[in-house]
């Protein structure tokens, strides 16, 4: 297991821990270290993404072996696994070859421990049903929804070769506004056409976030939204309402809106609230709320005020903090309205006027 070092106090976290439940600071990766194994009990201060791992591993079994152990195998006779590219709480992806058309893809399957439950089951199938409907280079699609004969169900997604925003922020820290600004309209366009389709993301961070080198866009890489996986449609049917109280956990915290926080329905308002943190973490490497664990900085996003950009980094341009504190609006009566908004916003917010062009279509 990989391991994550808190620079300022010195603590190791087991990943995917990303942020110091002590101080709040981004975490750097440790080669061949461990993490303490009493710590977290002995400060009383365990983080989310290591509540996780104990959560996993305690319900790991042999059922798992299956969809844990397709490397070099011929998944439902098509697809030729190659290595496993990570893991979550309910899937594992690997990429792979289409031995029919020649394509790379990456698969997500789905864990056998969850495929028990028919609400994951039915939730995920939905997810396919939305997410076959995205066409932008900005979103990442889904190509096909498939079920193995030993009932083992997965999704097949193009593989997008490139860098995942949360791993050059923990490499490169703070992003240049040169290379962090048209990313983040990119963005922007990606989700407005996901919106555009009655589609909410409901999971943005910055590992939900691929960047994909392209001579075309400025910087030489490209975000794509990727793992529409909580993705559900605006409209409020019965049915969506059951699928999403299965009792798994739906966002991540740190991103949250106040009102997915509260469990209340949600609507493009909520993925620019979480786009607006994303973005300032992006440009200051920080969070706007801080809290020493997961569930202070929920309550800090439900009663506080966001910390000042320039207060973090003084060299922002004012015209920015405006844009990213009026996204990250408690109320949502006070954010952007729709993406395409936040990302006009945004034209402006560079004061020389030399990002203008990049945020046109």
């Amino acid at each position: 297991m990989s391991s994550r070092r808190c620079p300022r106090c010195n603590r190791v976290y087991a990943d995917p821990a990303r942020f110091c439940p002590q101080d709040g600071s981004p975490l750097v990766e440790v080669s061949g270290a461990s993490p303490p194994a009493q710590e977290p009990a002995q400060s009383g201060q365990t983080s989310a993404g290591l509540r996780t791992l104990v959560r996993q591993a305690a319900k790991r079994g042999p059922g798992m072996d299956r969809a844990s152990s397709l490397t070099n195998s011929l998944l439902d006779q098509r697809y030729q696994v190659g290595r496993r590219l990570g893991e979550g709480g309910m899937s594992y992806v690997y990429l792979a070859n289409d031995v029919t058309t020649g394509e790379t893809v990456a698969i997500k399957v789905l864990t056998p421990k969850l495929k028990e439950d028919r609400s994951s089951v039915e939730r995920l199938r939905r997810e396919a049903g939305l997410a076959m409907r995205l066409e932008h280079s900005n979103a990442c699609k889904i190509l096909r929804l498939g079920e193995t004969e030993d009932g083992l169900i997965y999704l097949v997604m193009p593989y997008l070769p490139g860098e995942l925003l949360s791993d050059r922020e923990v490499r490169q820290g703070a992003l240049p506004l040169e290379l962090g600004m048209p990313l983040l309209s990119q963005m922007c366009r990606g989700l407005q056409h996901a919106h555009d389709l009655q589609i909410i993301h409901r999971d943005l961070k910055p590992e939900n976030v691929m960047l994909v080198p392209d001579e075309n866009s400025p910087g030489g890489v490209r975000a794509v939204i990727m793992d529409f996986g909580l993705a559900k449609e605006r409209r409020q049917e019965p049915e969506v309402a059951k699928l999403t109280a299965t009792g798994i956990v739906l966002g991540t915290p740190e991103f949250m809106s106040p009102e997915q926080i509260r469990g209340k329905p949600l609507d493009p308002r909520s993925d620019v609230y979480a786009l607006g943190i994303v973005a300032f973490e992006m440009f200051t490497a920080q969070l706007p709320f801080q809290g020493r664990n997961a569930q202070e900085m929920m309550i800090a996003r439900l009663k506080g005020k966001p910390k000042p950009l320039r207060e973090v980094k003084d060299d922002l341009p004012p015209r920015l903090e405006t844009v990213l504190a009026k996204a990250m609006a408690l109320d949502p009566a006070d954010r952007f309205t729709t993406m395409t908004a936040f990302a006009e916003a945004l034209e402006g917010a560079e004061e020389s006027g030399v990002f203008a062009r990049l945020f046109k279509k």
